[in-house]
């Protein structure tokens, strides 16, 4: 499974969750090599003001080729008139240069009292 593939294991823990999410996003698009999925990524979003960028996700073999900013482009094509574009992502430095080569930055980089980002994970 391609989730399993990059260890997203909390995905392939709760598959019903995994479909639910799928199913509930506003854009998913896939990549695949014959008949094999090697990527995939989701979007959700209002369509107006806002959208998310969830799950980018590319087989390791398949890495490196591209694939991950094809399914970026291809999953944000829909919202180019969307003016906020959000993610949310590991801290690991291979993550901040791909997103960063998107034209995506962190909000730290706005300068302190600009921009300020909240999360919270429920278990």
């Amino acid at each position: 499974m391609l989730y399993r593939s990059v260890g997203w294991v909390t995905y392939v823990e709760a598959p019903q969750v995994l479909q639910a999410a799928l199913a509930g996003s506003t854009t998913v698009v896939v990549a695949r090599r014959a008949a094999v999925l090697v990527g995939l990524a989701r979007v959700i979003s209002d369509g107006a003001t806002i959208c998310y960028l969830q799950d980018v996700l590319v087989h390791p073999e398949a890495q490196r080729a591209g694939i991950g900013r094809r399914l970026v482009e291809a999953a944000l094509r829909p919202y180019g008139s969307v003016r906020q574009k959000v993610l949310l992502t590991d801290d690991e430095p291979g993550q901040r240069a791909f997103y960063e080569s998107l034209g995506y930055s962190e909000t730290r980089d706005f300068g302190p009292g600009t921009l300020r980002a909240f999360v919270k994970f429920d278990q």
